[in-house]
């Protein structure tokens, strides 16, 4: 890997994580049309923890008020019905599936489902699902109404994004719309939920982002490390501006994203422009 690759693979990762436009789908595209070559799933998984580092600082208050209070709940009964020690079974229980099908589907994952025409069709058929989710959902539900209902079907929703394409925070959030969360809300939970898979998916990865034996690009230890900390402070910029948005505008805008840039990538491969693989 060369450095301006780890650079740009850094900071699309960085942009692109928490918006329901799939990062995974555009470090895929941006190897793939730039790099000629996949920077590959282990890349992908190490540089979200700079972008989960940007979640746990801007959540910081926030998560250590629901991990003390889920800690002292467990043998405190009087604290058991705060939303605090709710969520953090929420949390718990909604990171399971996600858990359960990346070892399950781990050489998929890794391999078959980094076709860029699985990566384009997924793209354009999750932009509609967003759009039906933003149009259907009632939005009258904020986060204190939150079940473990939903927390299991948006972590169902959260385990789609090991397919390129489908968006972590666009499935999750997709999912909370459909239940009739505001769209705040949908997207509160959806970072808090996004914290246990994707640390244990880097974390479990790091080994083999080094592993030279196979096709695609390999970072140095330091090319790793810049690419994660551009991650990690692009990032927290995009949290921030991801959160205000979705107060006070639909999420129209990345339905129309996702629509045109499944297209653009559909053009490109019928032209021979980029390899699917």
């Amino acid at each position: 890997m060369t450095w301006i690759e780890a650079i740009v693979l850094g900071i699309v990762q960085g942009l692109t994580e928490f918006l329901p436009i799939s990062s995974s789908a555009h470090l895929r595209i941006t190897s793939a049309l730039f790099f000629e070559r996949d920077a590959g799933a282990s890349f992908t998984a190490v540089t979200q923890l700079g972008t989960e580092a940007a979640v746990l600082l801007y959540f910081a208050k926030d998560i250590w008020r629901i991990a003390r209070t889920w800690i002292v709940g467990l043998w405190d009964r009087s604290v058991r019905g705060s939303l605090d020690y709710r969520m953090g079974w929420y949390v718990i229980i909604g990171s399971i599936p996600i858990g359960v099908f990346g070892l399950l589907f781990k050489d998929s994952i890794r391999g078959a489902a980094r076709n860029l025409w699985i990566t384009a069709t997924v793209l354009v058929v999750f932009a509609f699902v967003l759009a039906f989710a933003e149009f259907f959902g009632r939005q009258t539900r904020t986060l204190n109404r939150l079940t473990a209902r939903d927390s299991v079907i948006m972590g169902l929703a959260q385990s789609l994004a090991l397919i390129p394409g489908v968006s972590r925070s666009g499935g999750t959030i997709s999912a909370g719309l459909f239940l009739n969360l505001t769209r705040e809300a949908a997207a509160r939970f959806s970072f808090l939920l996004a914290i246990p898979a994707v640390v244990m998916s880097g974390l479990f990865s790091l080994p083999d982002v080094f592993d030279r034996s196979g096709d695609g690009s390999v970072p140095t230890v330091a090319q790793m490390v810049v690419a994660t900390l551009i991650a990690f402070a692009v990032g927290y910029a995009a949290i921030a501006w991801l959160l205000r948005y979705v107060a006070r505008h639909s999420v129209y805008i990345f339905v129309l994203y996702r629509v045109a840039l499944g297209s653009l990538l559909y053009a490109l491969l019928m032209t021979g422009t980029i390899s699917p693989t």
